[in-house]
């Protein structure tokens, strides 16, 4: 039977453990250990204290040592680190960080719950530079507010386009600060795939960041003040924030021989025990199973590391349960917009080798009638064959979370693209529409399996233009002056049926609109008299967010 349980690390898994394991049983030791002051601190807000949206610092301390230490009566021991896992007798070397004493301390189960770190890679001149900081704790997040407090910088460079890069980027711009981004991909925010990522990328240059994608740092010049790019360019700045990734904490568990994953990730089993079975992992240091493709996968965040505590706690104590594996459900706001994801991308299952159908839409986030009405750009991913869904993606200024939490329940629940068309959810007009986003995802992918919509994406547009292709633009002349694709010609939807003698049979027609609502009606129109027709997935929307308008100067 379980009687002591050490918890290494603390925040999202450890602490959570550490509560559940107390609610369990009254009579378990529990001791946790955690090298930083705080154990359990809202790492997700830090950013938001920095930018000064949330203004009270102890709000972001979830719950106190001594709080904690009280409430569920656990051994906690802050600024205390554990240096040693000695698995053949069951005990861990623990150094007290404040006063240097190290001493050994037996478990009967252990739990690792030691988080990821920012990488930091040996750019020449890093060594030398005076106002770099990485963002992972309380202290980061204390440097970096005192820094912008007292040395007012007026520049800043953000090196990372990823989730706190981005987070940042917002909050420091709050701050009054001109905010360059630099990201070695095409593109930010690596969840999402590039056209959705586009809508971003235009939004943070409306809001006067600069971004800079494709190229990364070469080295850091004059103590950090200078940033020289890798195709040489140089970029001046008072505050560099290096946000390019994370890297999992997992010295102690190498060290005690566990085994460890391609990425670093101590690798778990559906029990999250490590390979030592007295032994368990959870939160970012692990490497987790991706819930859609099953393959091996290191996914940092907080709701599956908290779920991962709870889990890992019941186990320890005899109450078996499985981890079902990671969706990787996230969001994130970028100034006004909301971006937000759920399951696997398109280049996620490109690389994977797994066939894969993707639809955009552009519904309204309620009634299109009601004030405050604001679009959303939603992306669905299924299985053309089975109406599996793989997965998600949104960007919108209103009503993006519920859309992928909707989805995200219904991928748990094995629901098909079919079911998402008969969910009955809650309508009214500053809510939603009769027909709500996720309805209408449902049934324009409904469409395809079944063989009423043919359709091409945008990044094949071109392509075919180019090659003679016949193109037809079915929205009013007035909403062409905002842009169009290049090639493609004017018909109303209103005026086809008179105009089918004109148009040839004899190759496949490519119609599109705005959204691509107008383009299914004229593909219907055009199939039902017996031509051959496809249209173009998201409309001009969608292709517009990657290859901008084209506004004819008159």
């Amino acid at each position: 039977m379980t009687k002591k349980v050490m918890i290494v690390g603390g925040v999202a898994g450890g602490a959570t453990a550490a509560a559940r394991l107390r609610r369990i049983s009254e009579d378990v030791e529990i001791i946790l250990v955690e090298r930083g002051e705080h154990i359990s601190f809202a790492n997700c807000g830090l950013p938001y204290y920095i930018g000064e949206t949330i203004k009270d610092r102890s709000k972001l301390l979830v719950q106190t040592v001594r709080g904690m230490s009280e409430r569920f009566n656990l051994d906690i021991r802050n600024l205390s680190e554990v240096i040693k896992i000695n698995p053949t007798d069951k005990t861990v070397t623990i150094k007290n960080l404040q006063t240097d004493v190290v001493y050994e301390e037996s478990y009967d189960k252990l739990l690792l719950s030691p988080g990821a770190r920012p990488i930091v890679p040996p750019i020449p001149g890093i060594n030398d530079h005076q106002s770099l900081f990485t963002l992972r704790n309380i202290p980061d997040t204390d440097k970096i507010k005192s820094y912008i407090d007292s040395q007012n910088p007026k520049k800043a460079v953000i090196i990372g386009g990823g989730f706190i890069g981005i987070e940042m980027t917002e909050n420091l711009v709050d701050r009054g600060l001109e905010v360059t981004i630099i990201e070695m991909a095409n593109q930010i925010m690596a969840p999402i795939d590039f056209e959705m990522a586009s809508i971003l990328h235009t939004h943070l240059r409306d809001k006067g960041v600069k971004l800079i994608l494709e190229n990364g740092v070469q080295a850091f010049a004059n103590h950090g003040s200078n940033v020289i790019l890798s195709d040489g360019n140089k970029i001046e700045t008072d505050l560099t924030i290096l946000s390019i990734g994370v890297r999992p904490e997992n010295e102690l568990a190498k060290a005690a021989g566990l085994a460890l994953g391609e990425r670093g990730g101590i690798i778990v089993n559906e029990f999250l025990q490590t390979s030592n079975e007295d032994i368990y992992a959870v939160g970012d240091a692990i490497e987790v199973v991706d819930y859609i493709n099953g393959t091996k996968t290191m996914i940092p965040l907080a709701g599956p590391a908290n779920r991962q505590g709870r889990i890992a706690a019941n186990n320890i104590m005899g109450k078996t349960e499985k981890y079902q594996g990671t969706l990787g459900t996230s969001i994130a706001k970028v100034f006004d917009l909301t971006v937000a994801a759920t399951g696997n991308s398109e280049k996620t299952l490109k690389r994977l080798g797994v066939p894969y159908e993707g639809v955009h839409i552009h519904p309204s986030s309620q009634a299109g009638y009601y004030p405050g009405a604001a679009p959303i750009a939603l992306k669905l991913i299924f299985d053309k064959d089975t109406g599996k869904i793989y997965g998600a993606q949104a960007v919108g200024a209103d009503g993006v979370d519920k859309r992928i939490d909707v989805i995200a329940t219904a991928i748990k629940g094995g629901l098909t693209v079919e079911d998402l068309t008969n969910l009955e959810l809650s309508y009214a007009p500053p809510y939603s529409s009769a027909k709500d986003p996720v309805n209408m995802a449902g049934y324009v992918a409904t469409n395809i399996m079944d063989g009423e919509l043919e359709h091409i994406q945008w990044h094949e547009v071109n392509k075919i233009v180019s090659e003679g292709g016949l193109l037809i633009d079915v929205r009013e002349p007035m909403e062409r002056e905002f842009g169009y694709i290049e090639g493609s010609i004017n018909i109303r939807l209103n005026d086809l049926r008179e105009l089918l003698g004109e148009l040839p049979r004899e190759q496949t027609i490519y119609v599109s609109c705005q959204v691509g609502l107008r383009g299914y009606l004229a593909s219907r129109i055009l199939k039902n008299h017996g031509f051959k027709v496809k249209n173009v997935d998201g409309g001009w929307k969608t292709y517009s967010a990657v290859y901008g308008t084209n506004i004819k100067k008159k």
